[in-house]
């Protein structure tokens, strides 16, 4: 099960249209839930494969959970201008992904009422 997401991400993160589609079942799916989308594997491609600029990234994590695989991974562009986090739910079904429900968010600094209460501290 990890070899399929390891190549799920790698051909995300290359913008590889062929790499994806193989990773999927015909009748699989993608949702970003922070912006209420639902995507068939084709529009999940065009989605990512259109995405202006060449994207890289890195698995932070995978963990099993059932029958449901948890990815975070962090996504950058080549440049590494900004950076973000993507928490994947992945439920494969015979060797390939049935469905991916993601929650995606912009890297940064905490809000500043945060930083003026003086609390928390950097995690690396």
């Amino acid at each position: 099960m990890i070899n399929i997401i390891k190549r799920f991400w790698k051909a995300v993160l290359e913008q590889d249209e062929n790499g994806i589609r193989q990773c999927f079942r015909e009748d699989a799916y993608v949702n970003w839930n922070c912006t209420n989308e639902h995507f068939t594997v084709d529009e999940f491609i065009r989605a990512n494969c259109q995405y202006p600029g060449k994207w890289d990234g890195e698995i932070e994590r995978i963990e099993n959970a059932g029958d449901v695989t948890i990815t975070v991974v962090r996504v950058f562009p080549k440049d590494r201008s900004m950076s973000f986090h993507v928490v994947s739910f992945i439920r494969i079904r015979e060797t390939k992904i049935a469905s991916v429900d993601e929650y995606w968010a912009d890297d940064g600094a905490p809000p500043q009422w945060r930083q003026e209460l003086q609390i928390g501290s950097s995690i690396k």
